[in-house]
């Protein structure tokens, strides 16, 4: 068996470059265009068939100035015609009329479903490129933000997006239509009265830009506040029995309390600023009507229009306004919309720390499987160096214990091992590869980490044993048995679990519940444990998990162990120097230096770290 002799880390060797020590980006800081084309460019289903539901779009506006029109055409024409009323101009005027709304109708009605249905699909796919995003970002990247916090972002900020596409997205397109062709028809009727119009209007389109930028501030910090409650309640709701048992209930819901005020003023602030925006539009509209009847009047009087003139701009007014009105209300709509998108982005462009090289990436055969740090240096987000310069061998098909102090290292040393994160220096090598050239299926498949606290997804236990069952479904169909049953079984038989499975009351279709709530702490760790049997891997990496359990589940768990680890590399970072004593070879962390590596006996005699802490853990068990 090849290993490092005895002996302190040496000098860091040298490595590739550092990689991005990434932390979660709060927000994307595009602007409100930027943003928009970057959410196309993400979910290009909301762009399918745009080109056809802008037609239809604008058939639907065009149609709705149909009454104006109208309107003039049969006072002037039909009513007030020369020789007396036409009856047969007005009927095929009005019948004319109620046809095209029906068509323009029809137009809106298909320009919504269209919406709806690209949409939907577009928003699914962001949803989804965001989630898996989040999956491919690093643990560590993760943590920089607050579980809650992240799904929201996955969640209730798309659905502030798909308020806005579904409705105002179009709503915003019909009304600037529709104000366009309102001030056109306003031109041929009167010129007088259109330079009125956009007179009383101007000074809210000036107004406008400066405050929807307030509005856009103000809907980010409610998105930033959602993502803050949901984190909060969700912490609360995870760690409820250790609220109760603490009695911290009063000092939670303070808490919690706090972060629903601080969401509903940052909600009322938002909704001021709007209602603001909103009211300026409600009292320039009203504003536009009153001088257009004055000015009109004025006009009739003087012989420049007729009364249908009058009547057919009136409505184009109503027309004009309704619009008007309606864009500040979607504006603000797009604000929120955006900043939620922003958020959403912001998950999206943050940089993956751990890259998968894909199809480009090496495929390493399988067994064995040594691994080697050289001159490895690690540092958290933000945070000082962790590791220094580790040098380390780990032998093919050897049982490893790590054993350090509190925050020596061990458990970085792991997620190094198991490529969790890259080093910031230096190279972690599978059979002689750096693990950034390896393709993470095949890493996957060859390495697999075993956590202290085994995490077990709702459902059955057979559901969660087959998490691991890379390869067992072809094992299945080999033998011809209709399901995963009898693989999952026969894992438990191999790590000699049998008679706890037994011991079940519903054996594999046992109801784990949520987060494996139902299942005490060693009985989720003896899952665990067969999930990672099932896996088949070549190197475990286990954080050693047997501090909480009772006697009993120990000795299940250590036999479970040995079956497991047998003729496998394992690293284990071992909390009981027991651990240590039935190791191959032991490595001894201090600080973020390899301070001493070799057997329990050859460690003991040199009468180092490791001796000390032997003789202490000695002390303590007597």
């Amino acid at each position: 068996m090849r290993r490092p002799s005895l002996r302190r880390s040496a000098a860091p060797a040298a490595g590739p470059a550092a990689p991005l020590r990434a932390n979660l980006r709060r927000a994307s800081d595009a602007g409100v265009w930027a943003t928009l084309r970057r959410g196309a460019e993400i979910s290009p289903q909301l762009l399918h068939g745009i080109w056809v539901t802008l037609v239809l779009a604008v058939l639907s506006a065009a149609g709705r100035v149909v009454v104006p029109v109208a309107v003039q055409q049969t006072i002037d024409t039909g009513i007030l015609a020369e020789g007396g009323p036409q009856t047969t101009r007005v009927l095929g005027l009005v019948t004319g009329a109620a046809v095209v709304l029906l068509l323009a109708g029809t137009c809106a009605a298909l320009v919504n479903i269209r919406l709806f249905t690209s949409t939907e699909a577009g928003l699914a796919t962001l949803r989804v490129r965001a989630f898996r995003h989040v999956h491919d970002l690093s643990v560590l990247t993760q943590s920089t933000e607050r579980r809650g916090a992240l799904v929201s972002r996955v969640t209730s900020d798309v659905d502030t997006i798909s308020l806005f596409v579904q409705w105002g997205g179009i709503m915003l397109l019909v009304s600037g239509l529709q104000i366009l062709v309102a001030t056109g028809l306003m031109l041929v009727y009167s010129w007088q009265l259109t330079l009125v119009v956009w007179g009383c209007f101007l000074p809210l389109v000036l107004i406008l830009r400066p405050a929807q930028k307030r509005v856009s501030a103000a809907y980010g910090a409610v998105r930033e506040s959602v993502g803050a409650m949901l984190g909060a309640i969700s912490e609360a709701v995870v760690g409820a029995e250790t609220i109760r048992a603490y009695g911290v209930g009063e000092r939670t819901q303070r808490r919690i309390d706090s972060a629903v005020r601080s969401t509903r003023d940052a909600m009322v602030r938002a909704q001021v600023r709007v209602a603001t925006v909103f009211s300026s539009g409600v009292l320039v509209a009203n504003l536009v009507l009153s001088a257009v009847v004055v000015a009109g009047t004025l006009l009739g009087i003087d012989g420049s229009l007729t009364v249908g003139r009058l009547l057919a701009f009136l409505f184009l007014v109503q027309l004009f306004t309704g619009p008007v009105q309606m864009a500040t209300e979607i504006l603000n709509e797009l604000q929120n919309a955006v900043a939620g998108w922003r958020r959403v982005i912001g998950v999206i462009d943050t940089e993956v720390e751990v890259v998968d090289p894909g199809a480009d990436g090496v495929v390493t055969p399988r067994g064995g499987a040594e691994v080697e740090l050289r001159g490895v240096r690690f540092s958290y987000p933000d945070g000082p160096e962790v590791l220094h310069g580790v040098d380390l061998v780990l032998p093919a098909r050897t049982k490893v214990a790590v054993v350090g102090a509190t925050g020596s290292g061990k458990s970085t040393l792991a997620k190094l091992a198991t490529r969790l994160a890259d080093p910031t220096d230096g190279q972690v090598l599978l059979d002689g590869v750096d693990l950034r050239d390896v393709r993470l299926s095949n890493l996957r498949e060859r390495v697999v980490l075993v956590p202290q606290e085994g995490f077990l997804f709702e459902g059955t236990l057979a559901e969660n044993v087959a998490y691991g069952a890379r390869g067992a479904q072809a094992e299945v169909r080999d033998a011809g048995t209709p399901d995963i049953d009898a693989v999952v079984e026969n894992a438990f038989t191999e790590l000699g679990l049998s008679d706890w499975l037994a011991d079940l009351p519903d054996g594999l279709r046992t109801d784990v519940g949520q987060r494996g709530e139902r299942m005490s702490a060693g009985e989720r760790q003896l899952v665990a444990l067969a999930r990672a049997h099932l896996a088949g891997a070549d190197f475990l990496v286990l954080d050693e998990a047997t501090s909480a359990v009772d006697p009993a589940t120990e000795v299940r768990i250590a036999r479970a162990l040995d079956a497991l680890t047998q003729g496998r590399s394992t690293l284990t970072i071992a909390h009981r120097l027991s651990t240590a004593e039935a190791a191959d070879l032991v490595v001894v962390v201090e600080d973020g230096h390899v301070v001493e590596v070799g057997t329990h006996p050859e460690l003991l005699e040199h009468e180092g770290a490791y001796a000390g802490m032997h003789a202490a853990w000695l002390a303590q068990t007597r």
